[in-house]
């Protein structure tokens, strides 16, 4: 029993990282219907940045931090500004085959640019594990997953309660109709891009402190699609229910099967949905009549 209880510790705290990025997805689909396929990327961009700013340029912590989060939300808006503006009104097929190709094109220039090394962030964090009981809680897990925790609650509130993400959810519902009320849809866009890039590169950093600055991240970060669809793509608190799932049943898989196991459990569970609820756990089903 403490080793089961022990494994799902460590599920939801990594798992709480999966859920982050995973909002970023939510955002974009929720907003235009297009699942961005260079998340992963993204969120390897960021921690790379982090690394350059605070460990090669030598500038201070959270000086760093701020160069890092600006950068990131600049590189998703200019992904938007030249990849995906341009095919407002085409088939939707189309742009998230873009967002495939921008995936191999950041790949690409971040190898050429830190190379396939791997690299580690010399700040530390967190410090002494926790004991509760018979479990152990690494501290810099639980710093992990209490950020992840609170920058999804900033946004969740930042999305229902805020003009802009009002107008965000007011462009989720209907292009047009926005448009006809007012808001400026290009724009909207624009702000929903450059916040998921500041999401991926959080994402980045943190599994850059725990699992070490690599181009191995950009997959970490596709583990964010199953729980996406476990939760349902138009559903923040589905993501986030999604995240801890997929991240519990990685870690239980790990340690009762075998750790090999780990990488291909999230696929799994992407199938899975995806045979038998498509919609999510907390997506809407939407029925169209012909």
């Amino acid at each position: 029993m403490v080793d089961f209880l022990q494994f799902v510790v460590n599920g939801m705290m990594i798992g709480g990282v999966y859920a982050l990025i995973a909002l970023g997805i939510v955002l974009i689909c929720k907003s235009s219907a297009i699942f961005n396929f260079a998340v992963g990327e993204m969120t390897m961009v960021g921690a790379f940045l982090m690394w350059t700013f605070f460990d090669v340029l030598g500038l201070p912590f959270f000086v760093s931090i701020a160069l890092t989060l600006i950068g990131s939300g600049f590189l998703g808006f200019i992904m938007q500004r030249l990849a995906i503006q341009p095919l407002i009104g085409q088939p939707l097929l189309s742009a998230m085959l873009v967002t495939l190709g921008l995936s191999y094109i950041l790949k690409g220039v971040s190898t050429l640019a830190w190379g396939n090394t791997t690299e580690r962030i010399s700040a530390t964090i967190g410090g002494k594990p926790l004991f509760l009981g018979s479990i152990i809680i690494q501290s810099d897990l639980l710093i992990c997953f209490v950020a992840a925790s609170l920058i999804f609650i900033f946004f969740f509130f930042f999305y229902k309660y805020t003009d802009i993400g009002l107008a965000m959810q007011a462009v989720a519902e209907d292009h047009r109709t926005a448009q006809a009320r007012g808001i400026n849809v290009r724009k909207t866009f624009a702000i929903v891009w450059f916040i998921a890039g500041v999401i991926s590169c959080i994402g980045g950093i943190l599994l850059g402190f725990r699992l070490g600055v690599t181009q191995f991240l950009s997959l970490v970060g596709l583990k964010a699609f199953p729980a996406v669809l476990f939760g349902g793509v138009d559903s923040m608190v589905g993501a986030f229910i999604g995240g801890l799932i997929v991240g519990i049943l990685e870690s239980l898989g790990g340690g009762y099967i075998a750790p090999w196991i780990m990488e291909p459990i999230p696929y799994i569970i992407l199938l899975v949905v995806l045979i038998f609820r498509p919609e999510g756990l907390f997506g809407l089903k939407r029925i169209e009549r012909i």
